[in-house]
């Protein structure tokens, strides 16, 4: 995107009501997003997403993706499966409702893009409060699938598997089907959510006090980034093979790579270390009996193969050492007036006792249009989806500031020089 066509589509980002999804006015913010997030991923991989993140935070627009965030999760959890219910629910095509579902992973994949960045963090103000409570359920989600031996298949439908008209016009998949994709889709979701939540957990220096108790005490993240170390809801065997999901798929892993941590391995590694080690969090956190034994588990992971790709976790294998010999002092009781998230409530207040009506609204106004509105809506998303065309205007990878080949990470430091793993 252009300087000003980024611009125009960041003042665009609004606020929308629960009732309004799949609407005209959604839809043209639900293509806002969409356009953002590719080109936020473009710009990422160029490292240039400064400009990005300015008008983001110039405008304010961070809590009202937040708010959109959750306002599409409460109408999956509470309109959908109603919308599902209904007899008169016949539509010619199911594409309108799982772009509806799709919303969601556009958002939380276009905060992941912008959080690596401590002014976006900064600009949530109280909605980051609503943010940590949304990254705590899909975490828990997680590591409730994962502890009942449940995982997710790539079978996905995606919008760019259905670009062009006559195969949206065609798409009827089954409410059933589609409670399935929406529940596949929430795997993902919620490994993009743990990357949110980790990037947020970088910047515990500047985090207004409640928001530090909110993940420390309220929701015990620490406890339940232990269970995700523990079960590794990304990992799995099948048919006798190791099976892990990256980049939005379960690849085979040769014996020789089995050992090697992934992404999202260091992502929670990473969040350990943010919580465990900042003097702040260790003040605040209740090192109770229960704490201390979950987190005591974690020194059997760390295996000297782990530390030799992730250096910083010796620090947390001697913090875990001391712990298991002595008794950390009571946290020290503030007198605070601790803010509460209030999005979530705000929404579920306002629809109380309407999901039906809301469903039904849906289904006659938005759910069912006609052969000549699914044309016009095949073309018009046929054009934002046009992945093959964003991949091909790409441009080249970063290269490694020291030795010129293709860079694989970036400096957590400046955030800005990149370089290779060698």
């Amino acid at each position: 995107l252009l300087p000003a066509e980024a611009e125009a589509l960041v003042r665009a980002l609004q606020g929308t009501e629960l009732r309004d999804a799949g609407g005209q006015g959604w839809l043209q913010q639900h293509e806002c997003v969409e356009k953002l997030n590719m080109h936020a991923i473009l710009s990422a991989s160029a490292g240039q997403e400064q400009l990005l993140t300015e008008l983001l935070v110039s405008y304010a627009k961070i809590p009202v993706l937040i708010g959109e965030l959750i306002s599409v999760e409460i109408w999956k959890h509470k309109v959908f499966p109603v919308l599902c219910r209904l007899e008169d629910f016949k539509p010619r095509s199911t594409f309108p409702i799982y772009v509806v579902l799709h919303h969601e992973a556009s958002i939380i994949n276009l905060l992941e893009t912008v959080f690596f960045y401590k002014e976006i963090c900064e600009s949530a103000e109280d909605s980051i409060l609503d943010l940590i409570d949304y990254c705590h359920r899909k975490l828990t989600l997680l590591a409730a699938r994962s502890a009942s031996g449940q995982t997710a298949t790539p079978t996905e439908l995606r919008p760019e598997d259905l670009a062009s008209p006559s195969s949206m016009q065609a798409v009827l998949v089954p409410p059933q089907e589609l409670r399935k994709q929406a529940e596949t889709m929430d795997f993902e979701i919620s490994l993009k959510a743990l990357s949110v939540l980790r990037f947020i957990t970088d910047q515990v220096e500047s985090l207004p006090l409640s928001a530090l108790t909110r993940m420390l005490n309220t929701h015990n993240l620490p406890c339940l980034l232990v269970e995700l170390v523990e079960h590794c809801p990304w990992s799995c065997q099948e048919a006798g093979k190791l099976k892990k999901f990256e980049n939005g798929a379960w690849h085979v892993v040769p014996p020789e790579d089995q050992v090697k941590m992934t992404k999202l391995d260091g992502q929670v590694w990473l969040a350990l270390l943010n919580l465990l080690l900042s003097p702040e969090c260790q003040r605040k956190y209740h090192f109770d009996g229960f704490n201390k034994s979950q987190l005591l588990k974690l020194r059997a992971f760390l295996t000297d193969v782990l530390i030799d790709q992730l250096p910083n976790l010796v620090e947390l294998q001697r913090f875990l050492s001391h712990l298991a010999v002595t008794e950390p002092a009571p946290p020290k009781k503030d007198l605070v007036l601790e803010q509460v998230p209030v999005i979530w409530d705000h929404i579920l207040k306002k629809n109380a006792g309407k999901w039906e009506a809301i469903a039904k609204h849906q289904v006659k106004r938005v759910f069912s249009p006609t052969e000549e509105e699914l044309k016009f809506q095949a073309r018009r998303w046929a054009q934002t989806y046009s992945l093959d065309m964003m991949e091909a205007l790409a441009p080249n990878k970063p290269r490694c500031g020291a030795c010129g080949t293709e860079a694989a990470k970036r400096c957590s430091r400046c955030r800005n020089e990149w370089y290779c793993t060698r």
